[in-house]
């Protein structure tokens, strides 16, 4: 009896939000200790968002406090460092002396949707439904509220992980997503052509039921896919790595999940085993997967990147391939950086969940009051110029899985990489556009441009950006005729861009035709009349008015 009576109060716990546990002046003065810790010892965190904005938030923050819950309290502390947009630098939930409830629910976005891929053996019959509504409000609607709370490196970072924020109640409330911290949330559900909404109930977090993000055997948890008949990457997820010859590709596989050493066999003696196999047997292609790969010790990066640049046999432009994806990460990223600098490699998949060049390896920072741990990045990871860095590693070839691939055990990605011809592809589209334009090749430069921006194969490729940068260099070198052609192009290929405008707007201006400048700059408001480009575009044109 005394345990059913003790079960009953844990589920109590669980189900009804606690009492408030810290006051109104004890979160505000863990506030103002982060705020003043952050400008004191972190300072340099300041690159993606200004102090200024920071400390408004802050002071927004503060104001509120004394009329919220401490989970919101909670989600606010999150949304302040998601500011800084490093995923090694954030509030750690799983710490925090805030209970927190978790749906039973594993969600991921796929190409085709947000879809349910696992959920515990109780919401078995939800698994493989795709998620159109959550609480009655459209799904993407729920993950842009959702949003500013994640430490989202980049879009593909919240596509690795906005899903683990998506089944916390207290985020849904705190972000209003529902009016009022419930313990059941409603979906509105599609799944074998039917619509239907069910709703689910939160229980205590759990998280050993998932290994790379993925539904691990053995549990009480269902998956949306047989996992007796698991692709590549999908194997042996017990271990760190493994390689598997494919005789009729002529090629080898390697899937390498954390820049750890594997218990059984460390990353040196792996890999020399990998390339003694290379060197004594049929490889024409070897296919390094670290799409898993969430980081570890970049330490270890170097006889991975070392050993390719010695196998000639494989470091060539198609013969050496590497998958990367929205959990490619951390240390992961700085061996793609690697990877990218001395290598053949061809990247392919989706883009990596780091930016290029990033903070990382955090220092916890224990609020004093409440006792929330904050981590805080502070080693800066350079491994390319600072021109050359970007949100993210941009595949060479683009795929994105779909729901109904995964579900069926197909992988999309390897398969595009094992069947990779080198005709009609291009390893450096802006490289290949610029040597048309230096030829003077236009008509067919154009048509080209044209071909590559509609190709999925380049879909991550950010052609509008790299034209605007093309444009703006010539421009700056007073080759106005030429920059005013590929600004022109730009807004061809991207006619409901403001910026493309904004950006020929001013090309006609520092070439003296007021009058188109005029023209494109009242375009770019028309087409951004509440933002950005439009504020610059009517400060612009104010200029040009003052100045006549």
């Amino acid at each position: 009896m005394k345990n059913l009576l003790f079960l009953a109060a844990l589920l109590l716990f669980w189900q009804v939000p606690a009492q408030q546990m810290f006051t109104n002046s004890q979160w505000q003065e863990d506030l103002r200790f982060l705020q003043h810790t952050v400008h004191k010892d972190y300072p340099f965190l300041f690159k993606k968002t200004t102090a200024k904005a920071f400390d408004e938030a802050i002071e927004e923050f503060y104001k509120a406090i004394p009329e919220m819950q401490d989970h919101e309290v909670l989600v606010g502390f999150g949304r302040i460092i998601a500011m800084f947009k490093y995923g090694h630098t954030r509030v750690s939930f799983s710490e925090s002396p805030v209970p927190y409830q978790q749906l039973p629910l594993n969600i991921y976005q796929y190409k085709d949707g947000t879809y349910i891929n696992g959920a515990h053996k109780d919401y078995e019959a939800l698994v493989g439904a795709k998620i159109l509504e959550v609480e009655d409000k459209p799904i993407n609607q729920v993950l842009e509220a959702i949003y500013p709370v994640v430490p989202a490196e980049n879009e593909q970072f919240f596509k690795a992980y906005g899903g683990f924020y998506l089944v916390v109640p207290e985020v849904l409330h705190a972000q209003r997503v529902t009016e009022t911290l419930k313990n059941k949330i409603a979906f509105t559900l599609e799944k074998n052509g039917k619509t239907f909404t069910t709703e689910v109930a939160a229980g205590k977090p759990q998280h050993d039921h998932l290994e790379y993000g993925e539904i691990r055997p053995g549990t009480d948890w269902a998956g949306a896919r047989d996992q007796t008949n698991n692709p590549l990457y999908l194997k042996n997820l017990e271990k760190i790595y493994y390689f598997e010859y494919l005789p009729n590709e002529k090629a080898v596989y390697v899937r390498h999940s954390q820049i750890q050493d594997d218990p059984s066999e460390n990353i040196p003696a792996f890999y020399k085993r990998l390339f003694e196999f290379i060197d004594n047997n049929e490889v024409e292609k070897l296919v390094l997967d670290v799409r898993l790969n969430g980081g570890g010790n970049n330490y270890k990066n170097k006889p991975i990147v070392t050993g390719i640049i010695e196998h000639q046999k494989i470091n060539q432009t198609g013969k050496f391939f590497v998958i990367i994806g929205r959990r490619t990460f951390s240390a992961c990223q700085n061996l793609v950086n690697e990877l990218d600098n001395y290598t053949n490699a061809i990247f392919v998949g989706e883009p990596t969940a780091e930016n290029i060049n990033f903070y990382g390896d955090n220092r916890r920072v224990e609020l004093p009051n409440s006792k929330l741990p904050v981590y805080l990045s502070f080693a800066w990871w350079q491994d390319k110029p600072q021109w050359e860095n970007a949100d993210y590693t941009v595949p060479h070839l683009a795929v994105e899985p779909t729901f109904t691939e995964y579900s069926a055990n197909e992988d999309p990605v390897l398969e595009t990489a094992l069947s990779f011809s080198a005709d009609n592809f291009i390893i450096d589209p802006m490289g290949y556009l610029t040597q048309l334009f230096m030829d003077g090749k236009y008509e067919f430069l154009a048509t080209e441009a044209q071909r590559m921006v509609q190709d999925p194969a380049y879909k991550f490729f950010n052609f509008e950006a790299e034209f605007n940068k093309a444009g703006y260099q010539m421009l700056g070198s007073g080759q106005f005729e030429g920059a005013l052609y590929v600004f022109e192009m730009n807004t061809k290929l991207f006619p409901e861009s403001a910026n493309a405008w904004d950006s020929l707007a001013e090309g006609y201006w520092k070439s003296g035709d007021l009058v188109k400048a005029k023209e494109y700059y009242n375009k770019a408001i028309q087409l951004d009349p509440d933002g950005p480009t439009g504020d610059n575009a009517r400060r612009m044109l104010s200029e040009m008015e003052g100045g006549n």
